[in-house]
């Protein structure tokens, strides 16, 4: 049932066709990824517990830790992502239980995040997908207020607290999906229906609810460990979650309806290439979201110089760009 869901949001996703010879050979490749799991596993033990016995052992100067750490959280979220679409092994059910386990690791509902990032690429920058955006709707002030939060941090401490939906009534997590997800556009209805539907699935609701609560017997056993020192571990995932709410925000600030993808790419130095997992080709993950992450640098260098590419920002000066606040609508 989970299968054929995924694949009917996805069908529905806008999608460039290219007769590019990188997308006809692309393949998942099996150890690049295997890599980057072996990687961010090494940072969820020590994050989780190796910290805190170096803590103790060295005192502040473990504390040095932290940038690594937090330098790790896009891969980390790079191989959900690429679990999401299909493209982590070639096997469905490895590809699931990675996935899902990576999910829990980081305190992400796996099936929230699945189904929320497909209709995102459905629906991409319609009313309910412009967290950016100041309609006008009140004051301008509380558009403010809520776009800060969102992007320094608000969005992760949001998927945090996702899951208790799945443990309140289904009337009412009916009714609180219903009054969260705007209706407005021409494709609202069906926005705020399949949210609905989402949140309401038994199924789904049970999976959610078991991952939750793995996730707040990791982290549980987590603070435990820290003792005296559970700051710390507060610190970490606040700036993880950080980097995850500006990262998710980012290829889309300020992106018009008429943009290719409704989505940007941006350049950045080959360095972050394997550590962003190309996520700063954001548009083109968008018009090829079938395609591994590990091809789309090579299909980037195939259609550059395009007669429509519009020349590419800086990837980490467009983050802080960000900070610029809410764009108003009526200056798109």
């Amino acid at each position: 049932m989970e299968s054929r869901g995924v694949a009917s949001v996805e069908q529905g996703e806008r999608v460039v066709p290219s007769a590019s010879r990188t997308a006809k050979r692309a393949a998942i490749n099996g150890r690049a990824n295997l890599m980057l799991i072996v990687a961010v596993s090494v940072a969820a033990v020590v994050e989780l517990a190796g910290l805190t016995f170096l803590l103790r052992m060295w005192g502040t100067a473990a504390l040095c830790l932290i940038l690594p750490l937090v330098i790790l959280t896009p891969p980390h979220w790079g191989l959900i992502h690429e679990a999401i679409h299909g493209q982590l092994f070639a096997s469905r059910r490895l590809n699931e239980n990675v996935g899902r386990t990576l999910a829990v690791i980081l305190a992400l509902p796996f099936d929230a995040v699945r189904f929320g990032h497909l209709m995102h690429h459905r629906f991409t920058r319609e009313p309910y997908d412009q967290p950016d955006v100041h309609t006008g709707a009140g004051p301008r002030w509380h558009s403010r207020l809520k776009y800060y939060f969102r992007l320094l941090g608000g969005f992760y401490f949001g998927e945090l607290l996702l899951p208790l939906l799945a443990f309140i009534p289904t009337g009412t997590a009916r009714s609180a999906v219903a009054a969260t997800v705007s209706a407005e556009g021409p494709a609202g209805a069906d926005v705020q229906r399949l949210f609905v539907n989402f949140a309401t699935d038994p199924a789904r609701r049970q999976r959610t609810r078991r991952d939750w609560l793995l996730s707040v017997a990791l982290y549980g056993g987590a603070f435990y460990l820290y003792g005296v020192w559970w700051p710390v571990l507060v610190v970490v995932m606040y700036l993880r979650g950080v980097w995850l709410s500006m990262a998710d925000n980012l290829p889309h600030f300020d992106v018009a309806l008429d943009e290719p993808g409704r989505a940007r790419n941006f350049r950045v130095a080959r360095v972050w290439q394997g550590i962003l997992m190309n996520h700063h080709l954001h548009r083109l993950h968008h018009q090829h979201p079938t395609l591994p992450w590990t091809v789309l640098t090579a299909l980037a260098q195939e259609r550059s110089p395009s007669a429509n590419a519009a020349p590419e920002d800086a990837y980490f000066r467009s983050a802080l760009r960000q900070f610029s606040g809410p764009v108003s609508a009526s200056h798109r």
